[in-house]
């Protein structure tokens, strides 16, 4: 993992639902999608659930809305005191701490129905060491015959793109209007990718930009599966956006 991965998650705390057009309604809509699926794979609330790449609550808040017994952990500090801000604002009840995902077996007690992270996160893991870490790490905080779910970009498809630039987006909201894109810059062996967010708002006649850089691998389906395989977990299984609603492709897997 790269060491500037908690500096990224902390540097976009405050501003990390800039990236959304309403991020109290994703909150919401996340939930309901994640709770119909976890339905669906056997387990509904009041399951216990860990959260170790929660950021600022996206999905930790809207499954803890929704009756599940939410730990929502993070690498980043700033990161997980906004996730706890919210669930005050929101008037939800989760427990946080502070947490790496390849050490999650020494710094969070307990084992859970449930463990998941989301939104890209786990390719950070830039290395077969890092992520064989993780994969270990998340497998002891499942209970025996326990689910695992990851959900990451669709490399397969992306390595072969290698796209440049996300297209823009201008969102006018309550918070005032703001133009969203990121420029990816490749490695040579098309292995990393270097992620540039940058944030344009209107200040005063001009606009002000901000920027957030973050280093990403390029996982593809047959890395992570072994990587969950060494790991011990069993039945891996992916599940489309089409399938889930969820933006991004859902991976799952158990404990035996």
């Amino acid at each position: 993992m790269s060491a500037s991965v908690p500096g990224f998650y902390d540097g976009m705390a405050e501003e990390y639902h800039l990236l959304f057009a309403n991020w109290t309604q994703s909150v919401e809509r996340q939930g309901a999608v994640l709770d119909a699926l976890l339905r669906r794979l056997g387990e509904p609330p009041p399951r216990r659930v860990l959260d170790c790449a929660c950021g600022i609550g996206t999905q930790a808040l809207g499954l803890a809305g929704r009756g599940y017994v939410v730990h929502a952990t993070d690498l980043s500090p700033a990161a997980v005191a906004r996730a706890e801000r919210e669930a005050r604002a929101m008037n939800v009840t989760l427990t946080t701490g502070v947490a790496d995902m390849r050490t999650l077996d020494t710094q969070v007690p307990g084992t859970f129905p449930v463990v998941l992270a989301f939104d890209n996160a786990v390719p950070h893991l830039l290395t077969d060491e890092d992520l064989d870490a993780a994969a270990r790490a998340m497998a002891s905080k499942l209970a025996p015959g326990g689910l695992l779910l990851l959900s990451v970009r669709d490399y397969d498809t992306l390595v072969a793109q290698q796209p440049r630039f996300t297209s823009e987006r201008v969102l006018d909201a309550p918070e005032g209007r703001r133009i969203l894109f990121q420029v990816w810059d490749w490695s040579v062996d098309g292995r990393t990718y270097t992620v540039h967010q940058f944030i344009l708002r209107p200040e005063g006649s001009g606009w002000q930009a901000t920027e957030h850089t973050g280093v990403y691998r390029v996982l593809q389906r047959v890395e992570l599966e072994r990587a969950l395989t060494r790991a011990g977990l069993m039945d891996t299984r992916w599940y489309e956006a089409e399938e889930t609603g969820y933006y991004q492709p859902i991976v799952t897997a158990r404990r035996p």
